[in-house]
């Protein structure tokens, strides 16, 4: 066991795939192309040319996978892409997403929070031009005791 929460989180990093490869059908039609996954119902995506839905079935794959290892969900083995069957207007093709960036975006990402002050507060504080992000930011890295620079290694 570590003393410490990032090495832990390090640790587990270090046991997760770096890249998976999972075939796609790419559904032509009139209106763009729609992919979908077999091995992975619910994951589907589009775009308006194969660049766009090949970017967009990159991009639904990693989120997807990321979600299923956060919560601890068997990720299934993928099928042969020779044993795909498809009709006339259908292709398959291997989606490969490589993982330490789709966790790093996800890590990075930032939320909106509501939160509820006093009204002169609020005036007081836009008076002085004060950027709440900021401050809060701050106030929370203060009551935490991370120091500036510093942040928590975890994978969202």
């Amino acid at each position: 066991m570590s003393d410490s929460k990032g090495t832990i989180n390090r640790q587990l990093d270090e046991n997760l795939k770096r890249s998976y490869s999972f075939p796609a059908i790419f559904e032509y039609d009139n209106d763009g192309i729609s992919v979908s996954f077999p091995d992975l119902p619910g994951v589907l995506t589009c775009g308006v040319d194969e660049d766009e839905a090949f970017r967009n079935a990159r991009e639904a794959l990693g989120l997807h996978l990321f979600g299923m290892e956060e919560d601890n969900d068997p990720i299934p083995t993928p099928s042969s892409l020779k044993l795909l069957s498809s009709e006339s207007n259908q292709a398959a093709a291997i989606v490969n997403v490589f993982m330490p960036l789709i966790r790093d975006r996800v890590k990075r990402a930032t939320i909106k929070k509501t939160l509820t002050i006093p009204k002169w507060l609020n005036d007081v504080a836009e008076e002085h031009k004060v950027n709440f992000s900021n401050v809060l930011q701050e106030a929370l890295k203060e009551k935490l005791g991370l120091k500036d620079g510093q942040q928590e290694n975890h994978l969202y």
